[in-house]
């Protein structure tokens, strides 16, 4: 019986020298269209499937592989009679190893105006199907679709005369996993509905981490293919460790922080929540806001910042134990200052692509949670002053820059702040006055004149109570709670500005 392989990759990689050694195996070359000439361009030889099929390809190449006398001998089983029989009645041969990779359907949908023809035209049918065929019967058929699995095919090959049903089984569920994946990506692209009636989301292995949250943990890092490259999944690092997986899960609070601004500003994260935040008219001067905000929290922390990082800038940053350091780009005075640091990790990310949101998805027991990011900011803010003092110019600078922070500290959260940094962040408390309390407490002195933002409404005055005893002279909260007026009677008794903004910035 001849042996045969059957051949038909968009993706040529390292297909030449492996056709050639399965027709030094013995194996007779099954394909078509591109893959077909170009093999024969190298001088290998080559059955076009129309031969096989006594079928010509039609509709533009639509329909070529979508035909029994290529599915039958892909589908037979090689041990069983009554398949067999089947098989010589209509001249049927079997196909003892598929390889194929499809249409490149992403690539295409990621070029900039790209039309709808063209990606639709890119969907593959008869791949897939082909795959699918041949994944099914593995228990005979060696199916690869990923040119990464060339050589361990062959290297089976020359050693046994054939792969293990061990590979077989691997391979098929890769198959499976391909295009199911490939699957995902076309009805995506496709569905109009904000929330279908099912979802199917593809995420490919970045990285395996060394652990998770702690050592006992195993965890591995997965990213989009397609979306916005303003992510850690999608970061160039230039220097440092690898990166963990708390890392990765700071390194991504500090971000969604530092893309709410247009001034230079840095971000110090610890724990997922802010400990500093500082902005000012250079980038050397917004870090050392940071620093400042809390200069004990920052050791061991992870910074962002919004500009390219200079020689100041940098040299301030190295006499700080950090582990990470995510900007746009780095001088290369700053590499050169920074590097010099083995264990920093240093990153880049697109910043021009900051503001393409995509879901937030959340996992939770036997599911997911997904909602659109929380893009309410100061200026979509429906502001109210409810009290009898309007806030000054400087209070409104620190209430825009608290009420930006706010909604990235873990609920129940307090932020005080001035018009350029933070003070005192309270976060993830059961109660809103403790939060507000462990804020205060950080400030110290330097709450007296300052501003306080509240991510909820305040069920009642005591919150007011204590930002007047710490000297806070601006509250900016959402409103809306039925005690609404004894927080106003209370803040207009100690001369506090209020503002309402109307909408709630829960972060669980």
């Amino acid at each position: 019986m001849t042996k045969r392989a059957l051949i038909s990759v968009s993706n040529k990689d390292g297909i030449l020298e492996f056709a050639k050694e399965l027709v030094a195996l013995g194996y007779e070359i099954l394909s078509t269209g591109g893959t077909k000439k170009m093999l024969q361009d190298n001088a290998v030889a080559v059955t076009a499937v129309d031969e096989v099929t006594k079928f010509p390809e039609i509709l533009d190449g639509r329909v070529k592989t979508l035909n029994p006398m290529i599915h039958g001998g892909l589908l037979g089983k090689f041990d069983d009679a009554s398949h067999q029989a089947q098989m010589n009645e209509h001249g049927i041969e079997p196909i003892e190893i598929v390889c194929v990779n499809l249409y490149p359907f992403v690539e295409t949908i990621s070029k900039p105006n790209v039309t709808w023809d063209d990606a639709i035209e890119n969907i593959d049918i008869g791949g897939p199907t082909m795959l699918r065929s041949a994944a099914k019967n593995h228990q005979y058929v060696t199916v690869i679709v990923d040119s990464n699995d060339y050589a361990t095919v062959l290297e089976e090959l020359k050693a046994e005369g054939a792969t293990t049903i061990e590979t077989r089984r691997k391979l098929a569920a890769k198959v499976f996993r391909h295009t199911a994946a490939y699957d995902s990506y076309i009805s995506n692209y496709l569905t109009e509905e904000e929330f279908p009636e099912s979802l199917t989301m593809t995420y490919e292995l970045k990285q395996n981490l060394r652990y998770g949250e702690n050592p006992h943990q195993k965890a591995a890092f997965y990213q989009k293919r397609l979306g916005s490259d303003f992510s850690l999944a999608f970061a160039t690092q230039l220097h440092g460790k690898e990166l963990s997986y708390n890392n990765i899960q700071d390194g991504n609070a500090a971000l969604q922080i530092v893309k709410e601004f247009e001034l230079p500003a840095a971000v110090a994260v610890k724990h997922m929540n802010p400990c500093g935040v500082g902005t000012g008219v250079t980038l050397e001067a917004a870090f050392d806001k940071a620093y400042e905000a809390d200069p004990t929290s920052i050791f061991g922390g992870i910074i962002a910042l919004n500009m390219e990082v200079d020689a100041a800038t940098a040299e301030k940053l190295s006499h700080i134990f950090l582990e990470i350091i995510i900007a746009p780009a780095f001088s290369q005075e700053a590499l050169d200052i920074l590097t010099k640091k083995k264990n920093i990790r240093l990153l880049t990310i697109p910043f021009e692509q900051a503001k393409q949101d995509s879901f937030n998805v959340v996992s939770v027991e036997g599911g997911l949670l997904v909602q659109e990011p929380d893009r309410y900011g100061f200026s979509n803010a429906d502001i109210k002053v409810v009290t009898d003092r309007e806030p000054t110019e400087q209070e409104w600078e620190a209430l825009q820059l608290g009420w930006s922070v706010v909604k990235h500290v873990k609920s129940n959260a307090i932020v005080v702040t001035d018009s350029h940094m933070t003070l005192g962040v309270g976060a993830g408390q059961m109660n809103r006055v403790g939060a507000a309390k462990i804020a205060f407490e950080q400030a110290g002195e330097k709450a007296k004149g300052a501003a306080l933002a509240s991510d909820a409404f305040f069920p009642m005055s005591d919150t007011v109570e204590a930002a007047a005893a710490a000297g806070i002279t601006a509250i900016i909260q959402p409103g809306g709670s039925i005690k609404d007026q004894d927080s106003i009677d209370k803040a207009n008794e100690y001369g506090i500005a209020m503002v309402f903004t109307g909408v709630r910035h829960f972060k669980h």
